[in-house]
C-alpha cells in the first residue's frame, strides 16, 4: 500500500497543482505528501515536478508518467474501495455535501437507520449553501439543486422544487388575500439574497394556464437562507417566497398559509449527485440506494408538488 500512497500523492498533486490541495483531499499534511512524492521520484530515478514557492509544475517526464498511470490508478483505487469491507459490510468514511436546511430536515433523520444497517460506514456531513466541486473536493455524494453536471458526475432526481408564496395567518389578518402575483407589491416581504451573486432574487409565478406575473413585495428583511426566511415568515415579518421543501412543514402545521394557490415558480430539480465510476465504492453505492429507497417510500416528489 505504500507505493499506492506515493502514486496517489503524485497524481493528486499534479491534478491540483500543489501539495497543500492534495493533502486536503488525502487527509495528510503537505509535508507528508511532499515526502511521498520525493520517495516516488527516488524509486523511479526521475524528477516529476519543478518546485517553486508559488507553483508546482510537472516536468516532461512527470507529464508522461501521469498520462501512463492516471487512469490505471483511478481504477485501482476504485477496486480497493469496492472491496474495503468490515465483516462483509461496506466500510469507510462517506463524505457528503448537503444544503443546510434541507439536509437537517430530510436527510439527517434518515441517518440513524442507515448507520444501523451499515455500521462500518461513517457519514461525514458538510452543510453548505454553495455549489461544491464534487470530484475536485473529494465528495462521495452531494444532495441539493443546481450542481453543475461536469464530466464524471451522475445526477438522480429526487423531485422538482417549486417556489410558493407564504405568510403567517397573523400577518395576513385584516389584509385582502392577493389574487395575482402583482398584488404582492402591497405587502411586506422577506427577500432572498443570492449567495452566488449577492443580488436579490425575484420570481415569476405561473398558474399553469398561461398566466404569469412577477412576485415582488416591499422588502422588510433580507436573508440568504430559506430556513431563516421561513422562520421570519412564521414570526409575522411578511411574505416569503419559499421552496416547497422549506414551506411544507409550516404549511401543514398551519404556521404559514399559502398565498396565491395554483401559482408557483419552477426552481429546478433537487438531485442526488455522485461520481459516475465504473466501480462505485460500496459505501457510496449503498448510501445512494438507501436514500433513493427512502425518498421513494415517502413519495417525496409528490410532496414537493405545489398543489
Amino acid at each position: 500500500m505504500e507505493a499506492l500512497n506515493h502514486l496517489q500523492s503524485f497524481v493528486l498533486s499534479a491534478e491540483a497543482g500543489s501539495f497543500s490541495a492534495a493533502a486536503r483531499r488525502l487527509g495528510l499534511t503537505p509535508a507528508a505528501v511532499s515526502k511521498n512524492v520525493a520517495r516516488l521520484e527516488a524509486s523511479l530515478g526521475l524528477r516529476l515536478f519543478q518546485r517553486s514557492t508559488r507553483k508546482l509544475t510537472l516536468t516532461e517526464g512527470g507529464e508522461r508518467f501521469l498520462q501512463q498511470i492516471g487512469g490505471a490508478l483511478a481504477t485501482l483505487r476504485e477496486a480497493i474501495a469496492d472491496v474495503a469491507e468490515v465483516g462483509g459490510q461496506p466500510a469507510g468514511v462517506l463524505k457528503i455535501s448537503l444544503a443546510p436546511s434541507f439536509g437537517r430536515s430530510h436527510v439527517v433523520p434518515l441517518l440513524a437507520e442507515f448507520i444501523r444497517r451499515y455500521p462500518g460506514v461513517i457519514p461525514d456531513c458538510h452543510f453548505d449553501n454553495r455549489q461544491v466541486d464534487l470530484i475536485g473536493e473529494g465528495f462521495d455524494v452531494a444532495i441539493g439543486g443546481g450542481i453543475e453536471l461536469t464530466p464524471g458526475v451522475v445526477a438522480r432526481e429526487l423531485g422538482h422544487v417549486h417556489i410558493v408564496a407564504t405568510a403567517s395567518p397573523a400577518y395576513m389578518r385584516g389584509k385582502p388575500m392577493p389574487a395575482h402575483p402583482s398584488d404582492l407589491a402591497q405587502l411586506d416581504g422577506i427577500a432572498r439574497r443570492s449567495a452566488g451573486s449577492g443580488r436579490l432574487r425575484s420570481w415569476v409565478l405561473r398558474d399553469g394556464q398561461g398566466g404569469e406575473g412577477v412576485a415582488e413585495c416591499r422588502p422588510r428583511a433580507i436573508f440568504d437562507d430559506p430556513e431563516a426566511m421561513a422562520q421570519a415568515a412564521i414570526d409575522g415579518v411578511g411574505v416569503a417566497l419559499l421552496p416547497m421543501p422549506h414551506a411544507l412543514a409550516p404549511l401543514r402545521s398551519g404556521a404559514l398559509v399559502r398565498l396565491l394557490p395554483g401559482w408557483c415558480a419552477d426552481s429546478g430539480p433537487l438531485s442526488l449527485y455522485y461520481p459516475g465510476k465504473k466501480l462505485l465504492p460500496a459505501k457510496t453505492r449503498v448510501f445512494v440506494d438507501y436514500l433513493l429507497e427512502q425518498f421513494r417510500q415517502q413519495d417525496f416528489a409528490a410532496q414537493l408538488a405545489p398543489d
